[in-house]
């Protein structure tokens, strides 16, 4: 017999492809619940077939938050624990027996694993914690995209990492209004450092690159972005700007701020690698890369990026060390990037080439 009530809640749009996969996924929970925003597909005849309470509305403006909240009260009161996911994502089997292991009756939220990208091996490339399950009352989301899970009330949170949430996004979709979206979320609330370090993200993603420096730089600049790793992460993007502006000078003082401020992370090294090897200063790549490579393990958080950790990292120590000279050590580099990625023909050649320089 089940401990708890246990309730999945999501939003829909035009989701048809999804939903035999996602309602097979989530049904461990007692009840599922959608708020359709207003499909024209088969979603909501779909999801009704397939057993889920469907409510359609559409949101005017549209907002994130608007709608996760109008989701959310679709929910019984008596729901003990909410489980709130995207039709896009699918959870490993056996998730709600981990939870309920973990849950306590003071336990307000839950961390679990989230595998929010793949490569193309279908092993994670991006994986960090996500705490979108919670209890019933005291919550709201907010924020007009990129929404957060807020409570005014004292939280006891557990880590059940577990539980495995995997993402499989539709590539298709157009992400178009996030960039206006959080422009307003901004505006509404400038003070919000994760909302000011997207959109600075997001002017970087569109190529706007005095916007994205000078928004990066708010971010910086204020008094809530203590975050070691996000700070960081807005450094490195300041530094992706400036080469955007063909300007590696102020490039390569933004990744070596980058590196002092968050030591632990792979990425800076990395990225800042590649501009020494493009400018031929191979020692000091390798000397980046090195450094790069004592770090062990990969913190679960959403700073992170596939590129530190897959094939990349090891076939640029393999191009630094060939032009060192270092023909078996470029070798082994080279080989490991194969190892990781067997079906890459740049990568296959490169190794062939060592061996002949090496034989």
């Amino acid at each position: 017999m089940n401990k708890y009530k246990i309730c999945v809640y999501a939003i829909c749009k035009n989701e048809e492809k999804f939903i035999e996969r996602w309602v097979n996924s989530m049904k461990e929970a007692d009840k599922i619940y959608v708020l359709d925003t207003g499909s024209t597909d088969k979603s909501v005849e779909l999801l009704k077939k397939l057993g889920v309470e469907v409510k359609e509305e559409v949101i005017t403006p549209w907002r994130f938050d608007v709608a996760r909240n109008k989701s959310l009260e679709m929910l019984p009161q008596d729901t003990d624990i909410c489980v709130c996911t995207d039709l896009d994502e699918v959870f490993n089997p056996g998730w709600r027996e981990k939870l309920e292991e973990i849950w306590r009756e003071d336990t307000s939220r839950v961390k679990y694993t989230y595998n929010w990208s793949f490569d193309e091996y279908g092993k994670p490339a991006t994986t960090f914690l996500l705490n979108q399950i919670h209890k019933r009352e005291g919550y709201i989301w907010k924020h007009p995209v990129h929404e957060v899970l807020y409570t005014e009330e004292q939280e006891k949170e557990e880590i059940q990492e577990k539980i495995i949430l995997n993402h499989y996004p539709d590539k298709e979709k157009s992400r178009s209004n996030y960039l206006s979206l959080l422009e307003m979320s901004v505006k509404e609330d400038p003070s919000d450092d994760r909302n000011m370090h997207y959109l600075g993200r997001e002017y970087m993603y569109y190529g706007r690159w005095n916007e994205g420096i000078d928004t990066l730089l708010k971010h910086l600049n204020l008094p809530s972005a203590i975050w070691d790793a996000e700070r960081s992460a807005s450094m490195r993007f300041i530094a992706r700007c400036y080469m955007g502006l063909n300007r590696p000078k102020e490039a390569e003082m933004w990744y070596q701020n980058a590196i002092k401020e968050a030591s632990y992370l792979r990425e800076g090294y990395v990225e800042l690698a590649q501009i020494y090897l493009n400018e031929s200063r191979f020692s000091e790549a390798y000397e980046l890369l090195e450094s790069a490579f004592l770090i062990k393990e990969k913190p679960p958080i959403y700073i992170n990026e596939a590129f530190a950790w897959n094939e990349y990292i090891y076939e640029l120590m393999g191009l630094v060390c060939y032009n060192l000279n270092l023909y078996p050590k470029s070798l082994l580099y080279m080989n490991k990037a194969l190892e990781l990625a067997p079906t890459n023909e740049r990568i296959k050649n490169n190794c062939e080439l060592i061996s002949k320089k090496i034989n």
